[in-house]
């Protein structure tokens, strides 16, 4: 605790998460961080793939991005970290890389998770939390900068306050998206709600909801709600878009592959809602304060879900669920049993509801289809 009391943090490095879904999950910590320390330089060194999410980010002054892998990765990172002088760096991936990364840069204080026998490379290593598998996976990355405060004012200030894990993205980039969808011949009749579907999930094919009862659904919103239906995914994910497409009889507009993460995120600001499975999109549009309705079968809420008061989900658990598997060995019953009748029917009636965001109590509680998180008590 001495060094850090001792020791002027200037230059702070957060390394982020590597996945799309989990770095949106990061921002109420990054925004606890900059609270912290108001007045330092903070690096956010992750993918490429995250300028879409943290352009213009209030919580962070610089975005250093590395794609590559192995070795000659390594030795990069070590190159630009030692370059900039960090004198604190928080890592929120658990791999042993990251922890190599801060420790061969001689980034004097370095604090992360005591994970993948890499803690002899932190200087503050931290147990896991007993109750990683029942919280949220917001109050994973939290706990750390809890951690740190306390060794820096011997003091946790924000546990009794609200975590913000809300997304803001500028008008200009909300302008671009509305004309990007009217040149795809959507939102030109704004009394029409416009949804968005996302029928894949890049990383587990046992998270995926089948493409026919996605078509039905597609289908019933055209018809009976006469709302525009937009598809989006990634380009690994066009094969399961357009089998949705060949099984409906009015045909949706998709923008699968045609987006890269940055006109995603400006997209998913227009929707009226999104329905999607558990992927990293569910997290975008309920950050951005959308309403979202998300279809749950192999993974756990508890941690994974929407952490908006505008986040639902659907669920219907087998004996077997949650398994965490990305193949289903057996029959996929936790999807299959998930109509699109009822999903529908939770659609409708979210559609019909005025979104009041600060009007939201935020509270966690496993037992709801609506998500809101109580930051009190959870960190314990």
């Amino acid at each position: 605790m001495a060094e850090f009391i001792a020791r002027k943090l200037d230059r702070i490095v957060v390394r982020g998460t590597n996945w799309v879904g989990d770095a949106v999950m990061t921002i109420p910590a990054l925004r606890e961080i900059r609270r912290l320390f108001p007045d330092a330089y903070i690096t956010l060194a992750t993918r490429s793939w995250a300028r879409g999410l943290f352009a213009g980010a209030e919580f962070i002054d610089e975005l250093q991005v590395h794609d590559g892998t192995g070795l000659r990765s390594v030795v990069q990172q070590v190159r630009q970290w030692r370059k900039q002088n960090f004198d604190l760096a928080v890592l929120f991936p658990n791999s042993l890389e990251t922890a190599l990364v801060a420790s061969l840069a001689r980034v004097p204080l370095r604090i992360g998770y005591a994970t993948e026998g890499r803690q002899s490379l932190l200087t503050h290593p931290l147990p896991l939390p007993e109750w990683r598998s029942a919280k949220h996976e917001v109050y994973y990355y939290l706990k750390i900068v809890a951690e740190l405060e306390w060794r820096v004012k011997q003091e946790q200030t924000f546990l009794a306050t609200q975590p913000d894990g809300s997304l803001a993205i500028s008008s200009g980039r909300k302008a671009a998206a509305r004309d990007f969808l009217r040149g795809h011949g959507v939102g030109h009749n704004s009394a029409r709600k416009l949804i968005a579907i996302c029928p894949g999930s890049t990383n587990s094919r046992a998270k995926r909801w089948p493409t026919e009862r996605y078509a039905a659904l597609a289908d019933r919103l055209v018809a009976d709600l006469q709302a525009e239906v937009i598809v989006i995914g990634s380009p690994a994910e066009l094969d399961v878009s357009l089998e949705v497409t060949r099984q409906m009889r009015n045909q949706p507009v998709v923008l699968t592959g045609k987006t890269d993460l940055s006109e995603l995120v400006a997209v998913l600001s227009q929707v009226d809602l999104l329905v999607t499975n558990d992927t990293g999109p569910a997290h975008i549009a309920s950050a951005l304060g959308r309403p979202t309705l998300v279809i749950f079968g192999p993974t756990n809420p508890l941690t994974t879900r929407p952490f908006s008061p505008l986040g639902e989900i659907v669920r219907e658990p087998p004996d077997c669920a949650p398994c965490m598997l990305r193949d289903c060995p057996i029959d996929h019953r936790c999807m299959t049993a998930i109509t699109a009748d009822a999903v529908y029917e939770r659609v409708r009636v979210m559609l019909s509801e005025k979104p009041e965001v600060a009007e939201c109590e935020f509270r966690h509680n496993p037992d709801e289809t609506r998500a809101s998180p109580n930051f009190a008590g959870q960190l314990k």
